[in-house]
């Protein structure tokens, strides 16, 4: 199952197939006895998909055995024993992927030419992902990290090591010459090439990084490039060849620490946008401002969502869930529009936006 939504593979996702591209979402359950169901819900959502396909007259008989068949490959790809909030699967001639999300997503099927991805990009907007690269004087580990958790990552020819013989930077640690370690110029030069690796990452997979390492490495990786210069830097030794769980516990209170501050910026533009009359609260007049692409800033609350129908495609009113012509994630679509319209998307703890109802706007004009 995939989870890292690259700007690359967003807009490969987004290019038109052939019809039908069918797009399956279900939400799914970490922890049991939610889980129980997560099995039955999506073997029939995938069984719609089918009778939909079947039904559908414009569909030929060739392409929909092929989508079909790959619907039953993507069902054998999907791992619920490690299910997130929301799953979504992705099929069309020749093609399939399978996407777990960490963030809910509404039970649905669409037919169409292209496939469904607002509620890809609004959970990744809403996980906030970001990079560690943990650096010692012979080896550099990257880890990809989320909402609760990181994972070892391969991007760029990631791990690197350096190889010297009667190199041993365990003993020189022990004996206290570790920053003359990274004073060695071969130590250097492999640094160099790791933040070379890691600058190409960066360009490719754009997300706050955070380096962690002794702080005599940390000094050295300044020194010879650029990538370590915007980054948080974590003084903390030993998680180049560490667990996942040891660069999570390292990490954790400086990522939080880091969110507190950037919930205070984003409370503080708000209200400066209060003051000057370019502020927008409440999903109504946020989503036509969205539709407009005025929204420089969005603030959203992390467990905000709402059902609703618009009028004559002027106003929003609330609507149940399952109601034709109901929008259920109305929120999704106003994350991937500001998104796609260059604004910057902030997911903020619930309560933190008080009367603007869930959802808010610093407007550009």
């Amino acid at each position: 199952m995939e989870h890292d939504l690259s700007p690359a593979t967003l807009t490969e996702l987004r290019r038109p197939r052939p019809y039908p591209a069918v797009s399956v979402l279900t939400p799914t359950h970490r922890r049991e006895p939610d889980n129980a169901q997560d099995p039955v819900r999506l073997r029939n959502a995938v069984a719609e998909a089918k009778k939909q396909l079947e039904s559908d007259p414009a569909v030929t008989r060739d392409r929909r055995t092929d989508v079909v068949r790959q619907l039953d490959q993507a069902l054998t790809e999907v791992d619920l024993a490690h299910a997130e909030d929301g799953l979504v699967i992705f099929a069309a001639p020749g093609e399939h992927q399978v996407w777990s999300l960490a963030r809910t997503v509404p039970e649905r099927v669409v037919l169409s030419d292209t496939f469904l991805t607002r509620n890809l990009v609004s959970a990744q907007a809403a996980e906030r992902p970001f990079w560690v690269l943990s650096v010692s004087a012979d080896r550099v580990t990257l880890w990809s990290g989320g909402t609760d958790r990181v994972t070892e990552d391969h991007t760029g020819g990631f791990p690197l090591t350096k190889r010297r013989a009667n190199f041993d930077a365990e003993r020189q640690e022990q004996i206290g010459d570790m920053p003359s370690t990274f004073r060695d110029e071969d130590t250097r030069h492999f640094l160099r090439e790791a933040d070379i690796a890691m600058a190409a990452v960066l360009r490719d997979h754009p997300r706050p990084l955070y380096v962690t390492g002794e702080q005599a490495a940390l000094s050295a990786l300044d020194e010879v490039g650029s990538i370590a210069r915007d980054a948080v830097h974590v003084p903390h030794g030993g998680l180049a060849n560490g667990t996942h769980e040891a660069v999570w516990q390292a990490v954790q209170p400086v990522i939080a620490a880091e969110d507190r501050k950037n919930v205070d910026t984003v409370s503080r533009e708000l209200e400066a946008a209060r003051g000057r009359k370019a502020f927008a609260a409440g999903v109504d007049e946020v989503w036509q401002n969205a539709s407009d692409g005025r929204i420089g800033l969005l603030a959203v609350e992390e467990n905000y969502r709402v059902t609703v129908r618009d009028v004559a495609g002027d106003h929003l009113i609330p609507a149940e869930s399952g109601d034709l012509d109901a929008r259920e994630d109305i929120v999704d679509e106003i994350v991937e529009r500001c998104l796609d319209t260059g604004a910057e998307v902030r997911f903020v703890p619930d309560g933190t936006l008080g009367d603007a109802q869930g959802i808010a706007g610093v407007l550009r004009y």
